[in-house]
């Protein structure tokens, strides 16, 4: 129920922020609330069939099961993927121009990502790996992965992006309002900051995932997402001067993800002894 009121809320506050944005550029605030009333469901759905194609055995064993989204699962790409698809048809409908659209509604898509990662909080869910940071996330016996029993916090790694988002909207809306680029780089910019940060969140997370050459499948998808946006923001701009630092932050983006996936790659081919948490006080007896 609470990760329900928090994507409420989250889609409350992109709508907000995005009819601010597009006002700001001449647009009609009732155009946002129409694309949100079609985009937000479309990336309800797609977020639910990413998660149903990648997490099958998460599913709940009832004939239910892939309904079930109040169990948790779903997965961001397919929510971005069917809200935009969803929301693209939307404006051409309308006739109004679609890539200063798009780069309106990236902050607030960010604003409502972070604020459904709220969700996660209550749910104990999508959490890191052992840690004793002084942020550390204690997390009940019952949420924790199989092998980490004994541990009693963990990375909360949900928070480190609702941090994350919220930064990189806020710096979207400065690129915005500065009108200094072509549009959808911003929107691009969005697609190639979030995967960028998606990279370094995925070597932290221990939540059940598939793996592909001991690396979890989402790891690869934001590698190829963050190197596509970086590319489509160069694209974008190659009119402009920004066009040579579109290129180098594509070839900066290449690096990044080779960089990590020579360090992910690493850390698997050895065992990493995981740091001592703080002690669970008394061990839980399951009757």
């Amino acid at each position: 129920m609470r990760t329900g009121w928090a994507y409420v809320v989250g889609v409350l506050a992109a709508v907000r922020l995005t009819s601010w944005l597009w006002q700001g550029r001449g647009g009609r605030r009732d155009v946002v609330l129409d694309v949100a009333l079609f985009a937000f469901p479309a990336g309800l759905v797609g977020g639910r069939l990413y998660f149903l194609a990648t997490s099958w055995n998460e599913v709940p064993h009832h004939w239910w099961g892939p309904l079930a989204i109040w169990h948790g699962g779903l997965g961001i790409w397919g929510g971005i993927a069917g809200g935009t698809a969803m929301g693209i048809w939307r404006l051409r409908r309308a006739h109004v121009p679609v890539k200063s659209f798009m780069d309106c509604a990236a902050p607030g898509l960010l604003v409502a990502q972070a604020i459904g990662r709220v969700g996660n909080y209550f749910n104990q869910e999508l959490f890191g790996g052992p840690t004793t940071l002084p942020w550390a996330l204690r997390i009940d016996p019952a949420h924790r992965p199989d092998g980490y029993a004994r541990f009693a916090t963990f990375h909360p790694t949900f928070l480190y992006e609702l941090l994350f988002d919220l930064a990189l909207a806020a710096a979207l809306v400065l690129v915005l309002r500065a009108r200094r680029v072509n549009p959808p780089g911003v929107f691009a910019l969005y697609v190639a900051g979030y995967s960028g940060f998606r990279i370094f969140e995925e070597t932290l997370r221990i939540d059940p995932s598939h793996h592909i050459l001991g690396l979890r499948l989402n790891f690869f998808v934001s590698t190829a997402l963050c190197i596509t946006g970086m590319c489509w923001f160069a694209w974008t701009q190659r009119s402009r001067a920004a066009k040579l630092a579109g290129r180098t932050g594509a070839l900066v983006a290449v690096g990044w993800a080779a960089c990590s996936l020579a360090a992910c790659g690493a850390h698997h081919a050895k065992p990493v002894r995981a740091p001592e948490p703080r002690p669970v006080s008394q061990p839980t007896v399951q009757p």
